[in-house]
């Protein structure tokens, strides 16, 4: 399993109440506890939790499939999800699953509890809805982050007109799932017309190794009409939102020398796209 690549939920300061809470209902362990930056592990998977701010909210444009492999399972984390929640679609038996439940939980994150079988060993999946101007576009997606990431694939394909739903465009998706540098990830059409869209309220966080495989990234998920925004943060053509963070950035920023970090800090807030270069000219500075 790839944790180069990484879900980032938008927060308004409660990041640390919602990190505790996750990992009491999946077992897990805060990693990483700084009054921005909040970094968790839920089986083995590493999630992000950042304290931004109130401009974005997170919604059901993404959600997270969690695959359990006991109905005691299901009904154990949609019972603790479910406090303070609501449910988006009851907790029942459905054609896909014996036991499903889509639940958004108190802090605005959407969960689907699924009795499945896991895609390798990765239990948590992000899950992409494409809606309004992106409804249709799933299946063009998904080929366009295949082709943009190395060690990718597109898997299981079901169409509308596969899974019997009515009152869907036929050839759109229901659901599928592709792999992006080993990375899971699920994704659906949905011609509903949703109050909301993908926002930077959910974002993917890309770990990079140098500046070829920064630019690279850079370069393609702006194409075709994405666009660029600070501090390494960009919207691809569908208006999601990435991350793409060299590791050398997070090596400099936890150096000991506090003043040298510093200085790294200030010129990344400067950058759109980050520059190794730069940030180690402002380090030696």
């Amino acid at each position: 399993m790839n944790n180069d690549i990484f879900p980032c939920l938008w927060y308004d300061g409660d990041a640390k109440q919602s990190a505790e809470f996750y990992c009491k209902v999946f077992d897990g362990k805060i990693t990483a506890d700084t009054p921005v930056v909040m970094n968790i592990d839920l089986f083995g998977q590493k999630i992000m939790l950042l304290n931004g701010g109130p401009h974005f909210e997170k919604n059901a444009s993404v959600s997270f499939m969690v695959i359990c492999e006991t109905e005691d399972e299901v009904q154990k984390s949609w019972d603790q999800l479910m406090e303070g929640g609501m449910a988006l679609m009851p907790l029942d038996s459905y054609p896909w699953s014996k036991k499903y439940g889509w639940v958004r939980d108190k802090f605005g994150v959407t969960w689907q509890i699924f009795l499945g079988e896991k895609q390798n060993d990765q239990k948590i999946v992000p899950t992409l809805m494409f809606i309004h101007e992106n409804n249709g576009k799933a299946m063009e997606a998904m080929e366009f982050y295949t082709q943009t990431f190395p060690n990718s694939s597109i898997g299981n394909v079901l169409k509308y007109k596969d899974g019997g739903e009515a009152n869907e465009v036929p050839e759109n998706v229901q659901h599928a799932h592709f792999v992006i540098d080993g990375y899971n990830l699920f994704c659906m059409d949905n011609s509903y017309d949703h109050k909301f869209d993908f926002n930077e309220g959910i974002s993917m966080v890309v770990m990079t190794d140098d500046q070829e495989q920064t630019d690279h990234l850079w370069n393609t998920l702006t194409s075709g009409g994405g666009r660029e925004s600070m501090c390494g943060w960009l919207k691809d053509k569908y208006g999601f939102s990435w991350q793409i963070v060299p590791k050398k950035l997070i090596q400099l920023m936890s150096d000991h020398d506090q003043e040298k970090a510093q200085k790294v800090v200030q010129a990344m807030m400067k950058m759109q796209k980050i520059i190794i270069k730069d940030l180690e000219e402002a380090y030696n500075s």
